[in-house]
């Protein structure tokens, strides 16, 4: 329902701040949206202050933010189990844009190194070295390319699909392609997601704005290694720049705040591992280094690609 429907054939100098109010307060939408139509308004009103219409704008006061600060969704192990094994019963339908395999292991890759998805849909065939056990990683556009080291399980997944796209002799230099040949269209990707998720019974029920994501498969990629640690009883003050320096953040913020999504009963050891801020740089630091080459050897096995089950620990 537009404003205009909402207040009838009214004059424009008899619209009260009530009438928009009541208006704004029925919409069922996010705040950043309800924020654009107010300013939007707020525009409109201002024209005809200006030409002396009407001597200024009606508008209500701001509504206080009460929107809770948006939570990624972090996927169990079995959740991850149940997405990969929903995907090959739901591509084969001649329609899917995006066959069985190539879904798999993308979702494979994301979760197991924690790369976006941008990045992984940008991997290219030359970026690949599966005899290394390596992928470089290309952000945005005059972002500096990365190179990671991968975990056995997912040079095998990669070399599957490698196979597979070579039997189909795919000229495109992009590594993951849809079953034309061609790169993923991120919103093919995004609604083909949403349907396996949807397909596998995965929802939230924290009465969160959104639905699990693709996207959330790096945060739950930097939640389970950070559990493993505590597990383990790591110092955090060691792995969480390494951590950091894998997934391609800057500094350690986007990175801790991690630590607040990780399980409950850890919430005394994450007191005692809290990072602090530390002088020494930690490429410096010859023995972190050595972690930082075989971070995703050292997983685990959070997950065994391929199989049936998984442990569940969490």
């Amino acid at each position: 329902m537009t404003l205009g429907e909402r207040v009838g054939d009214l004059a424009l100098q008899r619209i009260a701040p009530h009438h928009i109010a009541a208006w704004l307060h029925q919409i069922s939408s996010s705040p950043v949206s309800w924020e654009a139509k107010y300013h939007a308004l707020h525009r409109f009103f201002d024209f005809w202050v200006k030409r002396g219409e009407i001597q200024r704008a009606p508008m209500p006061s701001k509504r206080k933010d009460r929107s809770r600060a948006f939570v990624p969704y972090i996927y169990t192990r079995v959740e991850i189990c149940t997405l990969l094994r929903t995907v090959r019963a739901s591509q084969q339908a001649l329609w899917c844009r995006i066959d069985g395999e190539t879904l798999r292991t993308l979702l494979i890759l994301l979760y197991g190194t924690g790369v976006l998805v941008g990045e992984a849909q940008r991997l290219l065939l030359d970026d690949v070295d599966l005899r290394r056990g390596t992928i470089i990683v290309r952000g945005p556009a005059g972002n500096r390319p990365r190179t990671l080291p991968i975990g056995d399980d997912i040079v095998r997944a990669l070399t599957r699909y490698q196979r597979m796209r070579q039997r189909k002799k795919t000229s495109s230099e992009h590594f993951f392609v849809n079953k034309r040949g061609e790169a993923l269209n991120p919103n093919t990707l995004y609604g083909t997601f949403k349907r396996i998720r949807l397909l596998s019974g995965i929802r939230r029920h924290d009465g969160a704005y959104y639905q699990p994501r693709i996207h959330d498969l790096r945060t739950t990629f930097a939640v389970h290694r950070i559990t493993v640690w505590l597990r383990h009883g790591a110092d955090l003050n060691r792995m969480l720049p390494a951590l950091a320096a894998y997934m391609g953040q800057i500094g350690l913020g986007s990175t801790t705040r991690y630590l607040a999504l990780t399980p409950e009963r850890f919430r005394a050891q994450l007191k005692l591992l809290s990072p602090g801020r530390r002088k020494r740089h930690w490429r410096d630091d010859t023995e972190l280094m050595r972690f930082l080459e075989q971070l995703d050897r050292v997983n685990d096995r959070p997950l065994r690609v391929g199989a049936a089950e998984t442990r569940v620990h969490d």
